[in-house]
């Protein structure tokens, strides 16, 4: 079984900098432009099946990726982006203002976090990794998984099958569109293969690095 886990497309708010979590904002121009790219970067590729976070910039860019073959495309809410709460909407600098103390743990101690009125990592992974167990039911050794999720959502995915702690999520990136390669006999026994591959838009070592999360 083959697993293609990518990130959506830049949005406005990815731009600016903003903490969206699970405010609905679409794709930017910028965006699509990332989303058609991946979608020509896979048009070759033999997909099974596509999901994607019901979220309009993780739904829009499976559609893009997807191409003509958009019509096989569902959706799970449990690959919607952690909850940030009451800073969503909100750039780093006010929440500094606001909310200091649980900004710097963020950044320090991610996995020790609760968002205000909002999800802490655990949370996020207790919903997406039985969204990628139903995803993949039913697959074959020779199938292909698409899914179409969010920065937190990729990470915690990422670090599970990698066996390092939340605490270490920051370790390495996910771009506009990356691609996560994964493969193996069952989701319990994934390979990563890739990891933040996003050269299909842009050049080694020249992702934007976004810091709302």
């Amino acid at each position: 079984m083959k697993l293609i886990l990518a990130r959506h497309g830049e949005t406005p708010w990815n731009a600016e900098g903003r903490y969206q979590g699970q405010s609905d904002i679409p794709l930017s121009p910028v965006g699509e432009g990332q989303a058609r790219a991946l979608g020509e970067r896979l048009r070759e590729v033999p997909i099974t099946r596509a999901v994607a976070s019901p979220l309009g910039r993780a739904r829009q860019t499976a559609e893009f990726a997807l191409g003509e073959r958009r019509a096989m495309l569902s959706t799970d809410p449990g690959l919607m982006e952690i909850a940030h709460g009451t800073w969503e909407g909100l750039l780093a600098s006010e929440i500094d203002a606001r909310d200091p103390d649980r900004l710097q743990a963020w950044r320090v101690t991610p996995h020790e976090v609760l968002m205000p009125q909002g999800e802490s990592l655990q949370h996020v992974f207790d919903r997406a990794w039985p969204a990628l167990q139903r995803a993949v039911d039913g697959l074959g050794a020779d199938d292909t998984l698409l899914v179409v999720a969010h920065d937190a959502v990729n990470r915690v995915l990422l670090c599970h099958v990698l066996g390092i702690p939340f605490g270490r999520l920051w370790t390495f990136r996910q771009a506009p569109t990356t691609l996560n390669l994964l493969e193996g006999p069952s989701v319990d026994r994934l390979e990563v293969v890739r990891l933040n591959d996003c050269s299909h838009h842009t050049a080694l070592f020249g992702e934007a690095v976004h810091r709302a999360l």
